[in-house]
């Protein structure tokens, strides 16, 4: 029986959002075709791509490609002084409308949320060590209750699910950190991005047992591997985010560390049916954007098949 997953791909191998020096001067032109020639069937968003629906179709439709998501950089781990949580979720309501019509318009089922308050990832000189915590379990309580809020908001306006994507540098790093935000999120109004990466580097030396625990909740699933000699070294000297990036920490599935057989065969046994995105952050001058991006598809369909 055929696996019913479709295999997609994040332009950052082509082109870094957060530091354009990396493949800065790369014609969006260029990663669509290259991208489709490899074989993938569509790309997540980036900087370059249209910001109007009709127009993100039509570039995708010159490639014959689908809009896999698009990153949403939410504000709702922290709260205005003297700002409610509806206030809080009332603003953030109003700040994607124009984001969500766009992923709506094209499609979309899934959107990335990267909490982006307080985050530190995007900060070249300091530490991932120095990201935000939250003091206590009723700010945990609070946080749940306006990602609940506004989860429901884009099932109900866009019939868009909130990918929460656990990421470094940020408030959900951890493994630890994911199960306490599974536990205060509704499961029918808050959804799970599964990061392989993200999940070793946050501190999952298996990233399996993490996936499994919480394989209910995912509907969206990034593939990175990592260099694991690069990460001991990111930890020992207390890199950033994005030196880690820049020196090498992540990779496409099948140049690093990560058992894949054992991640995409979690997947398929528990039923899910989404999109594998191949999203590594590299430096293309380092690593060759062509290259590197059909490895990762290689790797990633020769497993497909092989489980199918």
């Amino acid at each position: 029986m055929t696996w019913n997953v479709q295999i997609g791909i994040n332009p950052i191998s082509w082109m870094n959002d957060d530091l354009p020096s990396l493949g800065g001067e790369t014609l969006l032109e260029t990663a669509l075709k290259e991208g489709k020639e490899i074989g993938y069937e569509g790309f997540e968003l980036g900087n370059k791509f249209p910001k109007d629906g009709p127009g993100l179709k039509a570039k995708l439709a010159e490639f014959d490609l689908a809009c896999v998501s698009g990153w949403y950089s939410g504000f709702l781990a922290e709260t205005a002084p003297g700002q409610s949580n509806a206030e809080s979720v009332a603003a953030e309501i109003e700040r994607c409308k124009a984001h969500m019509s766009r992923l709506q318009y094209n499609g979309v089922k899934v959107v990335v949320y990267g909490e982006c308050a307080g985050t530190v990832q995007g900060q070249i000189d300091t530490p991932v060590s120095k990201r935000p915590s939250f003091a206590n379990d009723a700010q945990w309580t609070a946080y749940g209750e306006r990602l609940n809020a506004f989860g429901e908001h884009l099932i109900a306006t866009y019939g868009i699910k909130l990918a929460y994507h656990h990421h470094m540098g940020a408030y959900v790093e951890s493994p630890s950190d994911v199960d306490h935000l599974m536990a205060v999120t509704d499961p029918t109004k808050v959804f799970l991005l599964y990061d392989t990466g993200h999940a070793y580097y946050g501190g999952a030396v298996d990233p399996v047992v993490l996936l499994k625990k919480h394989i209910s909740r995912v509907v969206h699933v990034h593939c990175k591997d990592v260099r694991t000699p690069v990460i001991a070294q990111a930890r020992n000297d207390s890199w950033s985010f994005l030196n880690g990036v820049i020196n090498g920490i992540f990779t496409v599935p099948g140049d690093g560390s990560i058992d894949y057989r054992a991640v995409l065969s979690t997947l398929k046994n528990a039923g899910y049916e989404g999109w594998l995105v191949v999203e590594a952050e590299q430096d293309p001058a380092v690593a060759p954007s062509y290259e590197y991006a059909k490895k990762g598809y290689d790797t990633l369909r020769a497993l497909v098949n092989e489980l199918s």
